[in-house]
């Protein structure tokens, strides 16, 4: 899984019948050494109710068709966790309000 950071949601009007009712967010990565942005990103299914401005864990590949909501669907990235505290050698660099 990979840590990152829901920047925006993702809105298709139109798109593939195997993808109509899941929600699309834009996620960043984040380092996990310096709770930085980083470049790159990628659109994920919303597995867990996730919000634009939280940090989530996501999956990619074909661990993301591993839910419920994905599994057999044409997506590359799930979100499957959301953050609660992220501690790095004791100094804590993300804690959600």
């Amino acid at each position: 899984m990979v840590i990152g950071k829901v920047i925006g949601t993702v809105v298709a009007s139109r798109k593939e019948p195997e993808l109509v009712g899941l929600r699309l967010l834009a996620v960043s990565p984040i380092d996990v050494r310096t709770g930085a942005l980083k470049d790159g990103g990628v659109v994920a299914v919303d597995a867990v109710g996730a919000g634009v401005g939280e940090v989530v864990l996501y999956a990619t590949g074909s661990s993301a068709r591993q839910t419920k909501e994905t599994q057999n669907r044409p997506v590359d990235a799930t979100i499957m966790a959301i953050v609660d505290i992220l501690e790095v050698g004791g100094t804590v660099l993300y804690k959600k309000d």
